[in-house]
């Protein structure tokens, strides 16, 4: 939605309730996706919508503070500036080309990390890494004022890149849109902090890359909307036995979610429909002993879900939940609202910057022919 006035919380606030609206969504939103902009977040908190903050997001900022505070910035400086000589240079380029064919390897461009381009300092470092001998032989018959990078910081390279092809792994993970991705964020993360835990043949570099790295997730996950990712990590049948979750807080959850069972009970539904009078009556039977025989059933809903084997990691828990909805109806409501939330905001960032690519390729069609309307775009996406 193309707006002309400045992005303040309270006018984003509006134009997401506005669409809502327009779409008669209002009653159908369980949550909105944002980026972590103080704004959207401001926004977010205005909204009568839980708010998901974009989880990749969160990763990347940690990665990116991570580098600065570590000792990888000499040498990843170094990178930037061979790749650099190479890619705005065709003469540059199509030497090493000529090496990499007389090396037997393939032909393969450089790449140059940008700072809004996840992933990219990873490819930047992979491919420096992988045509290491053709650069230095390139660099060798060449004029040039390049620092080149010691032994020493190739070693560092090798390093970093174990360092982040989890974090890699983790971001396309969340970043998906063909499978339910909520309930991966909290075993996903976890697996990233086993995978920064410091080891005695770490360098003091590496160490200090992961202590900040594992500093700065924690911190940032506080500001996420947890309780929403454990219940929907709790609902999810290849996750619920919740190793992801501290141990002292998986009780919690589980309380957590029988109360959201009773609040969703046929029962209150049900009271809340009747007149006066028998509303009276009902709350009368509520308060008596029938809302602790309510209770039991609950939890007893509660330990039949959780006495069924964790399912395969491979399995879609929509396809279990529908498997299943009969055994477990409530908690399959609750299934179907808690997962279908996305884990970040990936997905619809990608279509937008497809759409941005196509409209800037097809410009002058636009102008010529007028043709700004949604059902052109949508067509040339098709075409593409």
């Amino acid at each position: 939605m193309k707006t002309e006035e400045r992005h303040f919380a309270e006018a984003c606030a509006e134009q997401f309730q506005t669409v809502a609206r327009r779409w008669r969504i209002e009653e159908k939103v369980t949550t909105v996706g944002t980026d972590s902009a103080r704004n959207m977040i401001a926004a977010a908190r205005i909204m009568p919508f839980n708010h998901m903050p974009c989880t990749a997001h969160i990763l990347q900022r940690c990665i990116t503070v991570s580098l600065a505070d570590s000792g990888f910035v000499t040498a990843l400086a170094k990178c930037r500036k061979i790749v650099g000589h190479f890619k705005h240079s065709p003469a540059n380029t199509a030497e090493l080309n000529a090496e990499q064919v007389s090396l037997g390897r393939k032909q393969e461009p450089l790449a140059q990390d940008v700072p809004t381009r996840w992933n990219s300092t990873l490819e930047m470092v992979k491919r420096l890494i992988r045509n290491q001998t053709a650069v230095t032989a390139t660099l060798d018959k060449q004029k040039h004022k390049l620092v080149l990078l010691t032994p020493p910081e190739w070693d560092k390279l090798q390093r970093l890149e174990t360092l982040l092809e989890p974090c890699r792994y983790v971001t396309e993970l969340l970043g998906g849109e063909a499978y339910v991705s909520c309930s991966v964020v909290l075993p996903a993360f976890c697996h990233l902090r086993r995978v920064m835990e410091v080891t005695d043949e770490d360098p003091a570099y590496v160490v200090r890359f992961k202590e900040k790295f594992k500093e700065d997730l924690a911190s940032r996950q506080e500001h996420t909307n947890y309780a929403w990712l454990q219940i929907a990590t709790a609902l999810d049948p290849r996750f619920k036995d919740l190793r992801s979750v501290p141990k002292t807080d998986r009780e919690a959850v589980w309380t957590t979610l029988a109360g959201m069972l009773h609040e969703d009970s046929p029962r209150r539904s049900h009271t809340a429909e009747e007149g006066p009078a028998k509303k009276r009556l009902s709350l009368l039977q509520m308060d008596s002993d029938s809302e602790s025989e309510e209770e039991v059933q609950q939890d007893r809903a509660i330990q039949r879900y959780r006495a069924e084997p964790c399912t395969a990691l491979e399995d879609c828990p929509l396809q279990w939940w529908a498997a299943h909805a009969g055994a477990h109806s409530q908690l399959a409501r609750l299934a179907r609202r808690y997962l279908a939330t996305p884990a970040s905001t990936v997905p619809c960032e990608r279509l937008f910057s497809v759409a941005g690519h196509i409209v800037n390729k097809k410009r002058s069609a636009l102008h010529s022919e007028n043709v700004d309307k949604l059902v052109c775009l949508s067509n040339w996406l098709k075409d593409e």
